[in-house]
């Protein structure tokens, strides 16, 4: 239900290459990319071409990292990100499991971006 969400990151490029990366197998893609008075700004969007996912320069420093959920397509696609993960060498949460606390058929994996905040890819399935 979430429309778009917007990240300050340390490094734009670096971040957008990570994400893109680690979640191409969700569908995730580099859209459009913008100067702005900070530095660039780069709209990611999955499969239906959207961007909806937003990064941008740091300019808030000391905000509190956040959780952002990035739907899969497949059980499949949540272990090939958070494999993207792993090989990118950043901090592993959580290996991919069925959360059945959440809901039945919600299966996810947790890591840590390069800025720290806790991203997570997740397929939901009626069980």
């Amino acid at each position: 239900m979430i429309d778009h969400l917007a990240l300050q990151v340390a490094d734009v490029d670096a971040a957008a290459a990570f994400y893109t990366r680690v979640f191409a197998a969700c569908g995730v893609r580099e859209f459009t990319r913008a100067e702005a008075p900070h530095g660039s700004v780069v709209g990611l969007c999955g499969p239906d071409g959207r961007p909806r996912l937003w990064l941008g320069p740091l300019t808030d420093p000391g905000t509190q990292a956040v959780h952002l959920a990035l739907e899969a397509p497949t059980r499949e696609a949540v272990d090939v990100a958070f494999a993207a993960a792993r090989e990118a060498g950043v901090e592993l949460l959580h290996a991919p499991r069925v959360w059945p606390e959440y809901h039945p058929g919600y299966y996810g994996a947790f890591f840590r971006d390069l800025d720290g905040n806790n991203v997570e890819a997740v397929h939901h399935t009626s069980g």
